[in-house]
């Protein structure tokens, strides 16, 4: 597993209103901005150095991210590492009885394959794993 962030999702009410906090105030700009339907989130990515924050709003009210907002509200929703191999890796934190959401990795935002780590196997923060689109 690669020991490097790839990104900080922030879960957001409002996607517009998040960026014009980071874009104004901040000055960091968006690089790109995606839909994920089958997951219900609209995601906004902003790279920061060798990093990125992701800036997660909910389609809907069935959306995961529209969970997260009524239990937690606005704020830090997980932590991504990179990874080389998405699959190899939830196979072998599952061997070392890690409990994981995703027992295989799936299509991500950005074109990315990931898979999550359940907060109650990282000791508390939802850990994605992600790993780039191959070029």
């Amino acid at each position: 597993m690669t020991r490097q962030i790839d990104h900080i999702g922030i879960a957001v009410n409002d996607l517009e209103q998040a960026l014009e906090f980071w874009d104004r105030q901040l000055g960091i700009r968006c690089a790109h901005i995606e839909e994920l339907p089958e997951r219900g989130v609209r995601v906004a990515m902003l790279p920061v150095g060798d990093t990125r924050i992701e800036l997660l709003a909910p389609l809907g009210d069935k959306s995961e991210i529209a969970a997260a907002l009524a239990k937690r509200g606005p704020g830090l929703h997980h932590l991504c590492l990179r990874s080389d191999d998405v699959d190899a890796d939830l196979t072998s934190l599952a061997a070392a009885g890690v409990r994981l959401i995703d027992e295989r990795g799936r299509p991500g935002a950005g074109g990315c394959r990931v898979g999550f780590v359940h907060p109650k196997g990282s000791g508390g923060v939802l850990l994605e794993l992600s790993q780039p689109e191959p070029r």
